[in-house]
């Protein structure tokens, strides 16, 4: 090994490590090489925290220095009814207990979309339940009307199970589908619905939606297009670290395949008003393990995200330690898919300046971006007093 004064501080952890095997996978992340499946379990069975997460935070460092990113951006969710019954969702209602939920119709969206006027946001966020009647041509509807009202803002919009569900009931493919939706409007695609891609698993928590072979079809389709997506994983429920690695090799292969992925969200499973309570949440300690894992596994994963309102704001500026470079963005009180869940967040909006706050409380440098990483602004200590001063940013 070639020391640098980075290196020779890692090397110390790794020289300390009794166990030959775990040193062996060190090395190898040090000298960037890919670790195999094998390997990354043996990360969860048998490494510590302090080990990995040093392992993570030097791969982060050497890939981004010091900088956490950020994006300016609003959620719509236009409805909460969904045709599926997953075991750990508190946030859906089944379409024959519509009553309890929720419908937007378009002009209502709109008007959220107008009262962000004058404002710098660079990206909505349109995810939802999978409602019978919200076809195709609704959200190609909505997204042309967006566009026509303000053509700059990104449009991130719906999971590979919301258009798994549109495409076969519009009878298109996926590839014709995903073409008619980019052509009306959509930029790119968040990760959501990704759960634990293997069958085992799946088929107890979310059996009657699309498999991962459909959601990974639906996602390479996205790619040969020249759009980006993000991709997720809901863990810390009845998952074993086998079941995490194969999820993760997974998305791993269609990156070599397209390079279409931008960031990689792990999603912290909470167990508040649905049907897995009984299952107890993983610890803050398995959280940034987890984290840190997920950096050194998925190499070619340019991000690691941490969805702040998930793991709470004090949370996610300690997975900055763990491998993660992006907090998400400053989000907004509409936002209830995991605050139903139970997550730390009841009403998960920050303002620029406390998001730029909060990252520079955890030693590390705020860059705000826009939804496909280009760098907006670079903010220093002297920018956050004329932040507070001005309404913008608050």
């Amino acid at each position: 090994m070639i020391y640098t004064e980075r290196t020779s501080v890692l090397q110390r952890l790794i020289d300390t490590e009794r166990d030959k095997e775990l040193q062996q996978i060190a090395e190898k992340v040090v000298q960037k090489q890919r670790i195999g499946f094998n390997e990354g379990v043996l990360l969860f069975e048998k490494a510590t925290l302090p080990f990995v997460g040093a392992l993570a935070n030097f791969v982060r460092e050497e890939r981004h220095g010091n900088k956490t990113y950020f994006n300016r951006n609003f959620h719509i969710e236009p409805t909460n009814v969904c045709v599926f019954s997953c075991a750990f969702c508190s946030y859906s209602r089944l379409y024959a207990h519509r009553e309890e939920g929720w419908e937007l119709s378009i002009p209502q969206m709109m008007d959220i979309v107008k009262s962000y006027d004058g404002k710098p946001i660079t990206e909505v966020h349109i995810v939802g339940g999978v409602h019978p009647k919200l076809n195709l041509r609704f959200f190609m509807d909505l997204m042309q009307q967006i566009k026509a009202h303000r053509p700059e803002l990104h449009i991130k919009g719906y999971t590979a199970v919301e258009l798994d569900y549109m495409f076969r009931k519009a009878k298109v493919s996926i590839t014709e589908g995903m073409r008619l939706l980019h052509e009306a409007g959509l930029d790119s695609m968040p990760g959501g619905g990704a759960e634990i891609f293997h069958p085992e698993i799946r088929e107890q928590i979310c059996a009657d939606k699309v498999d991962a072979e459909g959601w990974l079809a639906i996602h390479r389709a996205a790619h040969e297009l020249g759009m980006h997506t993000n991709a997720t994983m809901l863990y810390g429920h009845i998952e074993k670290p086998y079941h995490r690695i194969d999820h993760m090799e997974r998305l791993r292969q269609l990156q070599d395949e397209t390079g279409g992925f931008n960031t990689f969200i792990p999603l912290k499973f909470r167990n508040r008003n649905n049907d897995m309570s009984n299952v107890p949440e993983s610890t803050i300690t398995e959280d940034m393990k987890l984290y840190a894992i997920a950096r050194l596994y998925m190499d070619n994963f340019p991000h690691l995200k941490a969805y702040w309102p998930m793991l709470g704001r004090q949370n996610a500026q300690l997975s900055l330690s763990f491998g993660v470079n992006d907090l998400d963005g400053t989000i907004d009180d509409t936002t209830k898919i995991y605050s139903m869940a139970g997550s730390e967040e009841q009403s998960p909006s920050l303002s620029t300046t406390q998001l730029v706050t909060l990252i520079k409380q955890a030693g590390r440098e705020p860059v705000e971006r826009d939804t496909l990483y280009n760098e907006i602004y670079n903010y220093k200590d002297a920018d956050i007093a004329a932040m507070e001063a001005n309404p913008l940013y608050n």
